[in-house]
């Protein structure tokens, strides 16, 4: 019976990248983007441009068998082009912290013939299934979470981030949904709408814009009657093995 080759993964998502690498399936990881920057040991993989803007040529002679992608982070001409020269390409798109144990569930099972991935996945899985349970919404109460200015940029209802936070009980506003994909995803503000007035929570992402202490002041004048606070937006956007760790997270911005 023939084996199977070994595996040569590309990886075009950061979170998926960090994934990878918790389910001990780095060493077979040979691409990863500039943002790859988790676990440590990814510094050591073959760098192919950033989410938007991969190297193909460099990243065909890499020679993957195996490449991911997903919805949001990657373009979908990227897809395409990957189909012509890597055998199997695995599309990704969770959508909240429930669509993630579905997603190392497929991870693991697309490598399941090598060692201890099956019990890696089994372990981030039971992990992930007890910060579900844990985090419940005790309360109801609007949230706006921004993620970039200039202009200001927030997230829809039906994105990862927003259902996310919704586990907390904090509701994004504006309620908008985006759809499967593309830019209404993450909708733009004006800066004047009425609403604005009545916000009591803002929180200050940071990434993918990197929102400091001297943007306090103007999130304040954006909604004045608003609590405003700096996040840490890898624990609330980043999937995958960060997912238990952005609900125990959300506890404790909570709880503060």
């Amino acid at each position: 019976m023939t084996e199977p080759p070994t595996p040569r993964i590309a990886s075009l998502v950061p979170s998926v990248t960090e994934l990878l690498f918790a389910l001990g399936l780095g060493p077979w990881v040979v691409a990863r983007t500039g943002y790859c920057i988790h676990p440590a040991e990814a510094a050591a993989v073959p760098k192919v441009g950033g989410t938007k803007d991969v190297n193909l040529a460099k990243l065909r002679r890499l020679a993957p068998t195996h490449a991911v992608v997903n919805v949001d982070e990657n373009r979908i001409e990227t897809a395409d082009a990957l189909r012509e020269f890597v055998p199997q390409v695995i599309v990704t798109h969770p959508c909240g912290p429930q669509d993630v144990d579905a997603l190392i569930a497929r991870i693991a099972a697309a490598f399941a013939a090598l060692p201890g991935v099956a019990e890696r996945a089994a372990a981030l899985r039971a992990e992930l299934s007890a910060e579900l349970a844990a985090t419940l919404p005790l309360f109801d109460l609007p949230v706006l979470y921004l993620i970039w200015r200039e202009p200001w940029m927030t997230v829809a209802r039906d994105t990862y981030i927003s259902r996310l936070l919704a586990c907390a009980g904090w509701r994004t506003v504006p309620a908008v949904r985006g759809g499967e994909h593309g830019a209404a995803r993450y909708p733009t503000l004006h800066g004047d709408e009425p609403w604005l007035r009545d916000v009591r929570e803002v929180l200050l992402s940071s990434e993918p814009y990197a929102f400091t202490s001297e943007h306090i002041a103007q999130a304040q004048a954006l909604c004045p009657q608003a609590r405003v606070r700096l996040v840490d937006g890898e624990l609330l956007s980043w999937y995958g093995p960060r997912t238990a760790a952005g609900l125990r997270y959300l506890r404790q911005l909570r709880a503060a």
